[in-house]
C-alpha cells in the first residue's frame, strides 16, 4: 500500500533524487544538490516500509513551486508520479495566498503533467542538461 506524506526527513529524500536524477539520469550533482531544502515542504512515498518516491514545494508570494519529483525505477508505471503531484496540489491548496502550482518539466514529460491539468507557459529550455518546459496550473 502507497502513502505519502509531508516529511522532514529530507535525507531519505535526498537519497531517492541521487538515485534517480544523479545516478539514473547523469544530473551533475552541482545541479541537484541546493541550498532550498531547508525551507522547502517535502513529500516522501512509501510502498510499506520502503520509499520510492518524492517531491519538493517551495513557496514564492502566490506560487507553489513543484519540483525534485522522483519516482524509484520499481515503482514507475503505476500511478505513483501522478498521486505524487496530486498530493503536492492539495499540500499547495492548503498554503494562505497559494493560487497557481508552477514546475519545469521535462520537456517529454509535457504530456503526462498537462493530463493532471497544467499547462505550458513559455520556450523550452535547458536544465541540468535536460530540456525542459515551464507549466503552470491555477489552483
Amino acid at each position: 500500500m502507497i502513502r505519502i506524506e509531508v516529511t522532514r526527513d529530507i535525507a531519505t529524500c535526498r537519497a531517492l533524487r541521487r538515485e534517480v536524477f544523479i545516478e539514473e539520469q547523469g544530473v551533475s550533482e552541482a545541479d541537484e544538490v541546493d541550498d532550498q531544502d531547508d525551507a522547502a515542504i517535502h513529500l516522501l512515498a512509501h510502498d510499506g516500509d520502503a520509499p520510492v518516491g518524492t517531491a519538493r514545494l517551495l513557496l514564492k508570494g502566490e506560487t507553489g513551486k513543484i519540483g525534485r519529483v522522483c519516482v524509484r525505477a520499481p515503482a514507475r508505471g503505476t500511478g505513483l508520479g501522478a498521486a505524487l503531484i496530486r498530493a503536492a496540489l492539495e499540500v499547495l491548496r492548503q498554503q494562505p495566498g497559494v493560487t497557481v502550482a508552477a514546475l519545469g518539466a521535462q520537456s517529454h514529460a509535457t504530456g503526462f503533467y498537462e493530463k493532471l491539468g497544467f499547462r505550458v507557459v513559455g520556450d523550452e529550455f535547458i536544465d541540468a542538461g535536460i530540456p525542459h518546459r515551464s507549466m503552470i496550473l491555477d489552483l
